[in-house]
């Protein structure tokens, strides 16, 4: 390994830091290099922080550490714009950076290469493609919206032992797969910018869709999407009643008169085959910038979405338990015929998880 990639890997470790919190940024990280030694380290930290390149020159400064003739290792391309901060360009060139080396280029049309250009037009020599494929595997979700406009797309299913997802609908519905992987399941709602589930799920479970147990930082509650063609949903329901998060309902017709809170929008999609196109609703989602979707349920919406060839990521958890009264069997073959992987297998509290990719 190289000692550009060693530096890179240092920023990639660093930029894992951010996590979640990040939203709809990506995990950035960045490290200044003088003379083969390590003087600062940086990394995006929450949505409206410093940028990596940012808190990199911060941490100097506050060490006393001059920057002047350093290099820069960042894993993201520098942004040339004005957003919730200034360019880091300005500040990689007010701190005297020579040499910068970048990860992934940034394919966001605000940016893409006009980071890099700015720094070469007053004289920064810049290196890229360092580690790339590493950099935007941790910048996937980002990567995604930015190349297709829809979000990357993550299907959550939770099996009992013999591989069913639920109950007769007579039986009232209950949970049973452990406190580990419940919480696996607040992990992943937090790696999400939408929650989206169909209006039986709402119905039969009357969940509240929203991240409990984990630090989201100063970001909002993930988006709640209710797939309900037929405005089934209104009343007294959590996702409409509780403030938590922002609800949105997608309908083929228009509702009748609803009372909603300030916080739920409904909107319809029409369809003449009364079955809203999964594409569509990513294409309507990846609009309004949602980078990331966690499809929860139930049966009939993990199917749709699978079918659709759309889904990029899935956790599945098998219980030890047996349902009595269970229905919808599983098919872990539709997701192989998705394009999906299994990357590995774990035990979550007694559960075994599987983790599949495309």
């Amino acid at each position: 390994m190289s000692q550009d990639e060693q530096f890179m890997r240092l920023a990639l470790e660093l930029g894992s830091r951010g996590g979640h919190k990040v939203l709809p940024n990506p995990q950035v990280g960045c490290v200044l290099v003088r003379d083969g030694k390590v003087i600062a380290e940086g990394w995006h930290d929450h949505i409206g922080g410093l940028h990596a390149e940012q808190m990199a020159i911060a941490d100097a400064e506050s060490r006393g550490v001059p920057t002047q003739g350093s290099t820069a290792f960042v894993t993201l391309e520098p942004c040339n714009h004005f957003g919730r901060t200034p360019p880091c360009t300005e500040a990689l060139l007010w701190a005297g950076i020579e040499r910068v080396v970048i990860g992934s280029m940034d394919p966001n049309p605000t940016v893409r290469g006009d980071g890099t250009g700015s720094l070469e037009d007053n004289g920064v020599e810049v290196i890229t493609g360092v580690l790339e494929s590493e950099c935007n595997h941790q910048m996937r979700p980002f990567m995604h919206w930015c190349r297709n406009r829809r979000p990357f797309v993550t299907l959550k299913a939770a099996l009992d032992s013999n591989g069913f997802t639920d109950r007769e609908i007579d039986l009232d519905p209950i949970r049973f797969s452990s406190d580990e992987s419940l919480r696996l399941v607040h992990e992943l709602r937090a790696e999400s910018m939408a929650i989206l589930v169909g209006v039986n799920t709402v119905i039969r479970d009357n969940p509240s869709l929203t991240v409990r147990g984990i630090d989201i930082g100063p970001r909002e509650q993930p988006l709640r999407v209710i797939v309900d063609p037929n405005c089934k949903v209104k009343g007294d329901y959590k996702v409409l009643s509780d403030e938590q998060a922002k609800t949105l309902l997608i309908h083929i017709s228009e509702p009748d008169l609803v009372d909603d809170s300030e916080l739920v929008e409904r909107i319809v999609l029409s369809d003449s085959v009364g079955e809203i196109a999964i594409s569509r609703i990513l294409d309507m989602l990846g609009d309004r910038g949602i980078q990331t979707l966690l499809v929860e349920g139930g049966p009939d919406t993990w199917n749709r979405f699978v079918e659709s060839g759309l889904v990029d990521m899935a956790h599945i958890c098998r219980s030890q338990i047996e349902l009595d009264g269970a229905r919808f069997p599983f098919d872990e073959n539709k997701l192989r015929k998705c394009g999906l992987t299994k990357i590995r297998t774990f035990n979550s509290g007694g559960d075994q998880i599987t983790h599949w990719e495309k």
